[in-house]
C-alpha cells in the first residue's frame, strides 16, 4: 500500500476566528500558526500549503506575560544609516496590537 500525499486541488479549507482577549500572545499565535500550516489536518503534508484561513479578533486585549511590557522590544530598519528605531512592547500593543500578533505569527511560521 503506498502513501497517499495530498495535492493542492483536493484541499478544503476552512476559515476560523480566534478570541485573543485575555489570552497570551504567543500562545494565541502558535494556535494561528499551526492552523495556517495545517499542522491540526490527518492529512498534512510539510511541502504542501495544506492550511486554514485564520481571523483574530481582539488583538488588543491580549495579554503579554511576566515583564515583556517593560523590556520586550520591536525592531525595524529604514536601510539608512543610523536607522534603526526600536518600539516597546507597551507602545506597540497600545497602538498596533494586530501587527505585533502578525510578526508573532509570521517567527512561528
Amino acid at each position: 500500500m503506498s502513501t497517499t500525499l495530498l495535492k493542492k486541488e483536493t484541499l478544503d479549507r476552512k476559515w476560523y476566528v480566534i478570541d485573543a482577549a485575555g489570552k497570551p500572545l504567543g500562545r494565541t499565535a502558535v494556535t494561528a500558526a499551526n492552523l495556517l500550516r495545517g499542522k491540526h489536518k490527518s492529512d498534512f503534508t510539510p511541502n504542501v500549503d495544506c492550511g486554514d484561513n485564520v481571523i483574530i479578533i481582539n488583538t488588543d486585549k491580549a495579554v503579554l506575560t511576566g515583564k515583556k511590557l517593560e523590556h520586550k522590544k520591536y525592531y525595524r530598519v529604514s536601510g539608512w544609516i543610523g536607522g534603526l528605531k526600536e518600539t516597546k512592547a507597551r507602545d506597540m500593543m497600545e497602538a498596533r496590537s494586530d501587527y505585533a500578533m502578525e510578526l508573532a505569527v509570521k517567527g512561528m511560521l
